[in-house]
């Protein structure tokens, strides 16, 4: 999942985008409020499934196809709201010592990134059952959360001076791995739809590679370009996990395709050689008389298609997806666009444009509504995490408990209620993290 971080956007009059874990919609905030979309025929049309007003939004995530969103928004950075969308009713808050960076969703876990800490939520139930403290300062708010249930891994930086990743344990809340994956600081991390593989770009942003996010090791290394000083934006895997995209403040973006029969060939050959296998031999061979920095050059993968957009400066974020059966490269970006592009199927041929949406036009349908007296549907409201000052509890019948965290020492973190609510969500707050909630608001939010 992804998100433009930092809001000189908004001050220009630009918008904040994001596609949910599995690229099937879009999120769209503006100045005026935010709107989600369906990307099922957006080879042609762009169909607004929600609209709210609502005040400028920090950041917005949707849990899958699921009724939950969580939003944070610029007049209270440290405030954390969790909504039910179809039924147009808050669901619960929590508020933070510091400001929001980053939130990322699955189905087991909610993941708030602060400075120099990450809480993690049991999404059922929205407690803190861990804190990881005294992290590596983290301004940006880098992190990233596997969609996957199965392999539920957090990754964030482990060093502020080297690309140290960080991978944790989500569900059994412990350190996995540490993966020195460059020599300066990290600048994107993504894992694919497994979660058994975590891609990382630096701050130089001329190399990506893939590493397994179970052992460490190395499985690509993807040259992005030769220009130095160039910041990657946003890197994705593919919904197949055949492809990786990145996006940087150029106006290019780079695929690469990841060729892992290649790999296994190699492995099951044995001692027999293809013509293939002698030029490897030979290409071997000539680099080993050169430089390791030339060298490394010869073995790193080039980009397997790439797009030249309008302009640079831009922040896009990009993902790869099948959408009626055909594979598509979407790009949204904070001016307000939706690109979509065909992939080739040969290295090398051009992407070709086949839709650009205009998000800032508002024909689309939606319900449009506007929420004045959000309800809740029975979880704590008005939690305060870490003891944040001066934030005060949201609306009547708010909790205002006090959730405590653990440090990093593997310890869990046990919310403390206080008086009245239930410390249990709803039917209705269970359905929509399933995603099987009935279209359309219900009449009982209670």
């Amino acid at each position: 999942m992804m998100s433009l971080l930092g809001r000189p956007d908004v001050d220009a009059g630009e918008v904040f985008v994001n596609f949910n874990q599995n690229i099937t919609s879009l999120a769209v905030a503006t100045s005026g409020g935010y709107s989600l979309y369906s990307l099922g025929s957006v080879d042609s049309t762009l169909d607004k499934i929600y609209h709210t007003r609502s005040d400028e939004l920090f950041l917005i995530e949707r849990l899958f196809e699921s009724s939950l969103v969580a939003i944070v928004s610029q007049r209270a950075p440290r405030k954390l709201k969790v909504c039910h969308f179809k039924k147009q009713s808050e669901i619960c808050n929590y508020s933070y010592a510091n400001t929001i960076l980053a939130v990322k969703l699955n189905r087991e876990r909610l993941i708030v990134c602060l400075e120099e800490s990450l809480y993690i939520h049991n999404i059922q139930d929205m407690k803190v059952v861990h804190t990881i403290r005294d992290t590596p300062c983290n301004p940006q708010g880098l992190c990233a959360l596997s969609s996957s249930s199965e392999h539920c891994y957090l990754a964030y930086p482990g060093s502020v001076t080297a690309g140290e990743v960080q991978i944790f344990d989500a569900i059994n809340l412990h350190a996995k791995t540490m993966i020195p994956a460059h020599d300066t600081p990290l600048a994107a991390l993504a894992f694919s739809p497994s979660g058994t593989e975590i891609a990382t770009a630096s701050e130089r942003g001329t190399v990506i590679r893939v590493f397994s996010s179970q052992d460490g090791s190395r499985l690509f290394e993807l040259r992005r370009g030769l220009k130095r000083c160039v910041s990657i934006v946003s890197l994705s895997f593919s919904t197949c996990a055949e492809y990786l995209v990145s996006s940087s403040n150029t106006e290019t973006v780079h695929i690469f395709r990841l060729d892992r029969s290649a790999t296994e060939t190699a492995e099951g050959h044995g001692g027999k050689q293809s013509s293939d296998d002698w030029m490897g031999f030979l290409s071997k061979t000539v680099t080993s008389y050169l430089p390791t920095q030339v060298t490394d050059v010869f073995s790193q993968g080039r980009a397997f298609a790439s797009v030249t957009l309008p302009e640079a400066g831009v922040r896009r974020m990009c993902a790869i997806t099948t959408i009626q059966k055909q594979l598509r490269l979407l790009i949204a970006s904070q001016d307000g666009y939706l690109y979509v592009y065909s992939i080739p199927t040969v290295e090398g041929a051009e992407c070709q444009l086949i839709k650009r949406h205009d998000l800032r036009l508002e024909d689309h349908y939606a319900m449009d509504i506007k929420v004045d007296s959000p309800q809740t549907l029975g979880l704590n409201s008005g939690v305060s995490i870490g003891g944040a000052a001066g934030v005060p509890p949201g609306g009547a019948g708010a909790v205002g408990a006090s959730a405590g965290g653990s440090g990093s020492d593997g310890k869990s973190a046990a919310p403390v209620s206080g008086g009245g609510g239930g410390d249990k969500p709803g039917g209705s707050y269970a359905s929509a993290v399933k995603g099987d909630e009935p279209a359309g608001p219900s009449s009982s939010s209670a």
